[in-house]
């Protein structure tokens, strides 16, 4: 587990950011992430019968619709032990492979950090 009051403040305010969402919408998942010019692009889970997208895709998707080239950082607030290999390729597709990916627990302690890659 990592320290989250260790963290950049930039980082921190991303798991910040995916944690409200997660619980600000009842979703399973929250997610942000970070441009190359520092705006942030917040999402949750989407689970529609037409559409079913997680929230750290989401949030990539927004931010290639606002314009973003890059990304500096994600994170995404989850049960889960990891980024899954899906959204991991969604971010390096944007970020490229060496973007780091925090990936927090409900509670916003980070549990990991991977690459993209």
């Amino acid at each position: 587990m990592t320290d989250s009051s260790a963290l950049d403040p930039e980082d921190r305010k991303i798991v910040t950011l995916a944690r409200s969402a997660r619980a600000r919408n009842g979703v399973p998942e929250g997610a942000a992430v970070r441009d190359e010019t520092g705006r942030t692009y917040v999402a949750g889970t989407v689970a529609l019968d037409s559409l079913k997208l997680s929230a750290l895709r989401t949030a990539v998707a927004m931010a290639v619709a606002s314009g973003a080239q890059s990304l500096e950082a994600a994170a995404v607030v989850t049960e889960a032990e990891t980024a899954s290999d899906e959204d991991r390729a969604a971010v390096r597709d944007l970020g490229g492979a060496q973007t780091p990916v925090l990936v927090a627990g409900p509670d916003g302690t980070v549990r990991t950090t991977v690459t993209a890659g």
